[in-house]
Formats: structure tokens, sequence, C-alpha cells
């Protein structure tokens, strides 16, 4: 399995945390809008998209893993090794369709960016023959060469006014300062900016219904705010600027990026709320605050609840997070004479961030897992073949509870591997395995032409085995390399050499003729 194919599943988990924190704070924008520019004005109310792009970013937050005080090693359970044939290579069967369903996301993102790139240029290919007008502004103002473009401010930097061209003609002078002051505020507010934004937002979420009604929602508030704004420094021009409302018509070509006088909504709105009176100093700064609690109650609550697994409230009250990577090997290799490979299953338990290791038939097998938010883990693998070369390394990404898979062939073509690993919370195997403590703790020892007697004592002693009998093995002798392999089986190998069976008890172990 390549870093691209595992790449993308980590791509679309992240992806459903965007779409999932997206979702959420646009509803709760669309129930609050209106209430908020009811009690707090157009202003604050726009501030409200804010919680859209705030959640979107929560959600990507890394977690903090809990600080280990008293770090526990790494348990190796192992449970079967054999000798067998090659590795065989298979696909995994899971891969293909989330990596369609990748490519088809950022296809949309690719070709959503790439339409608003041409409306964008077909407006601003309108403006051809503009001509600048020296009017008291600090942005530029072009007067554009048709009567259909414009007011508008156009673009996000070096943002510019464009104005009709019977601009002089159709509004009177106070009318005129009025909207060449609604387009300076757009451009005071960073609206275009704003602009730019969603238009990238709305890309990664083309598929989404409610992006596309947020973009036309956002556009719709950020005009109202946009008057508000001018009001609150024109207040004795309602009439006037009501007036030059209805004399703009409405926008006829699309402009992703910049602000139009008068977009497709309805005026009636615009036009109603210059009716109403401005909030209150109190109401405006009261607004403020709620908006700034509620952003960070929504960027906590993100936060939160895109944490991973084991990270939630177990994790502040101080308990050690825990994993338990079940393993399954296959790990091959050729030479001139012969191909074989050996296959082991064990199990590494580790905590998060923390580094496990095992070495089976000279293979050594590294995995590091680390929490990724909604019980999904992120696994780096390193695989060293029997001549200490490094044969592999990976980035797994999957769930808690879910097999995941890498396999493939070393550089130098001699080495073969095929894993499969299941992430678990916590460790089974060190609670099924607590009574047996020392039939599982791992042996390394080398004999050489010593008895089979001689070699199962050695062995007792170093794990803490109690042999009942060791009397019923004989003195033949036997040569054995013991790799960090549990007691039991070294017991086991010894016993098959001399013709026996090791039978346990607990941590007791006796021989029995087969």
């Amino acid at each position: 399995m390549n870093g691209i194919e595992w790449g993308a599943i980590d791509w679309l988990g992240r992806g459903w945390l965007l779409v999932l924190s997206f979702t959420a704070a646009v509803l709760l924008v669309a129930t609050l809008r209106k209430v908020s520019r009811h009690l707090f004005g157009a202003e604050r109310a726009f501030a409200l998209w804010l919680l859209p792009p705030l959640a979107m970013l929560a959600s990507q937050l890394p977690h903090v893993v809990g600080v280990d005080h008293a770090p526990l090693p790494a348990l190796v359970y192992l449970i079967t090794s054999a000798i067998g044939a090659p590795p065989s290579v298979q696909a995994s069967p899971v891969i293909g369709w989330r990596h369609g369903i990748l490519a088809v996301w950022f296809g949309g993102i690719v070709i959503s960016l790439a339409l608003a790139a041409l409306a964008q240029s077909r407006y601003r290919s309108r403006l051809s023959g503009a001509t600048a007008i020296a009017v008291r502004s600090h942005w530029p103002v072009w007067r554009a060469a048709s009567v259909d473009v414009g007011p508008a401010l156009v673009g996000a930097w070096q943002a510019r006014i464009v104005v009709p061209a019977d601009f002089e003609h159709r509004y009177d002078a106070t009318e005129r300062s009025l909207i060449l002051a609604h387009e300076a505020m757009h451009a005071q507010r960073h609206d275009g900016w704003w602009c730019l934004l969603a238009q990238v937002v709305v890309a990664m979420f083309w598929f989404h219904p409610m992006a596309w009604w947020a973009l036309g929602a956002l556009r719709h508030d950020q005009e109202l705010a946009c008057d508000a704004a001018v009001l609150g420094e024109h207040r004795a021009q309602r009439r006037s600027y009501a007036n030059a409302m209805l004399k703009t018509q409405s926008a006829q070509f699309a402009l992703p990026v910049g602000c139009p006088w008068s977009p497709r909504h309805p005026l009636t709105e615009r036009i109603a709320m210059l009716k109403s009176p401005l909030p209150s100093r109190f109401r405006r700064h009261a607004g403020t605050m709620a908006i700034v609690a509620l952003a960070c109650a929504v960027g906590g609550i993100v936060y939160a609840a895109s944490a991973p697994s084991g990270q939630g409230p177990a994790m502040a009250a101080g308990s050690v997070g825990e994993y338990q990577l079940d393993m399954k090997l296959e790990l091959g290799s050729d030479d001139l004479h012969a191909s074989h490979a050996e296959r082991t299953s064990l199990a590494l338990c580790m905590q998060p961030g923390k580094s496990g290791s095992v070495t089976t038939h000279g293979w050594t097998v590294e995995a590091t897992p680390a929490p990724e938010g909604d019980s999904r883990l992120r696994i780096d693998l390193a695989v060293t073949g029997t001549d200490g070369v490094a044969v592999a390394r990976a980035e797994l990404h999957g769930a808690l509870g879910e097999p995941v898979h890498a396999q493939g062939n070393g550089e130098d073509g001699k080495h073969r591997y095929a894993i499969d690993i299941t992430p678990l919370a916590g460790c089974p195997a060190r609670s099924a395995t607590a009574d047996t403590g020392a039939r599982l703790r791992p042996v390394s020892q080398a004999v050489r032409n010593e008895s089979a007697r001689a070699v199962a004592v050695s062995v007792a002693l170093a794990s803490g085995l109690t042999l009942v009998n060791p009397e019923a093995l004989d003195n033949r002798l036997v040569t054995l390399n013991f790799d960090n392999i549990p007691a039991e089986r070294a017991m086991q190998l010894i016993a098959d050499i001399d013709g026996a069976k090791a039978v346990f008890d607990g941590n007791r172990v006796s021989f029995e003729s087969k």
C-alpha cells in the first residue's frame, strides 16, 4: 500500500470533520442571523459568518496527547510463528472507492474554482476601456465604458471602485457621494477578501447545498452590514441613499471576488432597513461581546468533539491512553537457492506517540500510533530486513477495530512483506495474560551444542517459569537461537526437538510424551 493511497484515507477522514463542522456552523448562523440583526444591528450580524471558518479550523487542529509521567514498556505478545511460502501480494479491498471519492472531490474543487475565475475574468473584461476619474477616495475609482457595469468594488488585493459610464448623469451629487462612500466602506471592511474566502469554501464544499445557500446569504448580509455602516456616518441622507439604490440596475454579470452595488437579491429588505433606527452603542457593544463568546464556545466545542477516542474527559482526568496493535506479519526474502517466508502474529501495546518494536526471525518491525480524531489512528510503520537494510516505511491510517494493510518489496528486490494491523483501544492482551506473565516474557538466547534439559532450565530461570519435571528431557545436544520470543514458545520448541510436548499450568511447565 503506497503513501498516496493511505493519504487518501487521511484526507477523507479530515474532510469528513470539515463537512460536519461547516454544516453545524452554517446551521447556527442561519438560526441566529436575523435575530442578531434585529437585536444588535446588521454589522454585528454579519460577523456571525466568522463561525464557519472558525469551526473548520478548530476541527483540524492537532490534539495534545496526555503527558506520560510513568511510561510503561511496550508489551509484545507473540501468538504464532511459522515458516512457509513466500508472502503473496494482495490488494486492499477498501482503498479503491475511497481513492475515487477523493479524486471526485478534488476534481469538483478545481472545476468550481475554475468557473469562479472564469466569471471574474469575464467581469474584468467588461472593464476594458475604463478610465480613471479624479475623486477624493483612498481607493482608485474607474469609470466603465458601459452603463451596465458598476457601481462595484472589484477584487480583493489592489481593489478598485468602478462606476457606470453615465455615473454623473444618472445620480445627483449627493447620491454619487453616497455610492462612493458605500464602495469605499466595502474596501475598508475588506469585503473583497471575505468574498474570496467564501468562494474558496464553496469550492471545497461544491457538493453541499448549504454551501451555495451560505454564499448567497453571506453576500446579502454583507450588503446590509455595509449599508448600516454608511448610514451610521450619513444618518440624514437616508432618502438619497434609497434613491441611489432604486436608480441602480441589478448586477447582470457575476462578480465572485468583489461587491456590486446591487446584487441579485431583492432590494426590499435593504430599503426597509433604511427606515429602521440604528441600534444604540450599548446594543452594538453587547452584540460584539455576545459574538465573541459564541465564537469561543463554537471553537471549543468543535475542538473537543473532534478529539480522538481516549482523549476526552478521561484523559483530562489524568488517565493514560494506550493502544494495542494486533499484527499479522508475512515476511519473506529470496536468495540464490530458495525463497522462504515467516508468518507471525503478535500484539504491541504502547501509549500514543510512543514506539514499540519486535524482532522476529531477524526482521524488525517498529510501529508508532498517533490519534487523529473521530476514533481514528495514524500508525507510522518501519520494517527492517534480516540484513539490517530498511525495507519499508509507511504511514497507515484507520479506525479503531478496523484492519489496515501494507505490503511491498524492498529496494534490493530480496525482501517482501505483507502486514495487517488492527488497532484497538486499551491493551486487551495485557489483561488476558496478567496471570501468565512469565510464559509470555520474551527470551533472547543463543545456544550451541547444549543439552535440551540444560537449555530448558536456562530459559526457565531467565523467564521465571517453574519446571516441574526437567528430567523428562534427555541430554541430547541442540543448537537453538531464540530471538525475542515468549518463554512459552521457547519451551515448546525445546520439547519438539526432544519429541515431547510442553504443558502449562499458569507459570508451571511440565513435559509429557507425545
